[in-house]
């Protein structure tokens, strides 16, 4: 039976999961009430959306340093509260020196939370001996969706930013400080070996990472291609209805959701390496789709492909990092992290550059290339025969402190 602390630990982090997914779709969802909100020029739009991951990027590189002091849950307790209170803050000021100042607080907090969330993730993951991380991405995928339902809500009915905001955060602060008390750190001074592996714990080597750094961004240009352009496609290049051109984003949230949901037992019983595999060859399926689409329709098909395909590999490549570095995976998750953010500033911009210069259908296979690159880095997942939870080759842990 499962120790009750790490069962504790696993659900408190799912908490946390979904807050920031609810938080981060509220803020993104919302940008065109920001704008009009703070009078922010379409000049001006591009550098406050790029200062967000920029910033989130310094935020996980000081969270790099501060877990060498605190252990990660300590971080992660304070930059929660952080996040909901800086959203509000986007949603409560009428000046654009406070919507500098609340998006900056926001990109530095969210640096810090994803990284220390996962680091939890990835110590937990190797303290049960199984795959549990996509489960946590689906509770950030099922926050996403709701944060997007509730965005739609908010526009719908024409409340204004801090009424849509203030309910949301009333709810998920207190009940983020008191799941955080069940926060679960991963035992120091455990490696995860499998069966016939190498029980030394390696030190962190950028070159070794930089593979599942590359899969990292072209996963985060797949997933930005989506949420930016999704919309954009379907009606101006497809042809749909304004109406029909929201489906898609909350039809790859939704497979997002099903794909993480059920890709814990996939890794169990098949392995890292193949699951891996199997989503990069939807993804890049679903691109080829989109490109092609004569119609919406289609077009849809192929955005709900990219969803199954995409949702696995982002958990995944922080799983790989942790095994990889197992006595450094804290370093190595937060570095990796950085890339997410690489990827979203690059992607947009990539496809809307090049359809514009070009064709939106030509640009869709952009990422769709991409993303067929993780199939060069796929065995940085871990060999074929290590399973969690399955096979012969169990993991065991080996103490080297």
């Amino acid at each position: 039976m499962t120790d009750p602390r790490l069962r504790h630990g696993r659900a408190s982090l799912a908490v946390s999961f979904f807050a920031q997914g609810m938080a981060f779709a509220l803020l993104v969802t919302r940008i065109p009430a920001i704008q009009d909100r703070y009078g922010i020029s379409d000049g001006l739009l591009p550098a406050f959306l790029a200062a967000v991951p920029i910033l989130a990027g310094v935020g996980s590189v000081c969270t790099e340093q501060l877990v060498k002091r605190v252990r990660p849950s300590a971080v992660l307790r304070f930059a929660q509260p952080a996040v909901l209170l800086a959203l509000l803050g986007a949603g409560a000021g009428d000046r654009m020196w406070q919507a500098a100042l609340s998006l900056g607080a926001f990109g530095l907090a969210v640096g810090a939370l994803d990284a220390s969330m996962n680091m939890l993730g990835v110590s937990l993951q190797r303290t049960y001996g199984r795959s549990i991380m996509l489960g946590f991405h689906a509770s950030y995928s099922l926050g996403g969706i709701g944060g997007a339902s509730l965005a739609w809500a908010g526009a719908h009915w024409q409340l204004s930013l801090l009424v849509s905001y203030l309910p949301v955060v009333g709810v998920l602060l207190p009940v983020c400080l008191i799941a955080s008390r069940w926060y679960a750190d991963g035992e120091p001074g455990v490696v995860e070996v499998v069966d016939g592996g190498d029980a030394t714990a390696k030190p962190l080597v950028f070159r070794l990472l930089l593979p599942l750094c590359l899969v990292m961004s072209f996963a985060y240009i797949g997933d930005s291609t989506v949420s930016n352009w999704s919309a954009k496609y379907l009606q101006d290049t497809l042809g749909s209805s304004e109406q029909l051109s929201t489906v898609p984003y909350n039809v790859y949230m939704v497979t997002t959701l099903l794909g993480r949901a059920a890709g814990d037992s996939g890794v169990r019983r098949f392995g890292a390496v193949a699951v891996v595999r199997v989503g990069t060859v939807l993804a890049a399926l679903g691109f080829a789709v989109v490109a092609v689409a004569p119609g919406p329709w289609v077009g849809m098909a192929g955005f709900t492909l990219l969803g199954f395909g995409l949702c696995v590999i982002v958990p995944q490549t922080f799983a790989a990092a942790g095994r990889l570095f197992p006595g450094a995976s804290d370093a190595a998750v937060a570095r990796l992290n950085i890339f997410n953010y690489v990827g979203f500033l690059v992607g947009s911009p990539l496809v809307g550059a090049l359809g514009d210069a070009w064709s939106y259908r030509g640009a869709m296979l952009v990422p769709m290339v991409l993303v067929l690159l993780t199939l060069v880095y796929a065995r940085s997942f871990g060999s074929e025969g290590a399973r969690y939870g399955g096979g012969h080759e169990r993991p065991r842990t080996v103490d080297v402190g």
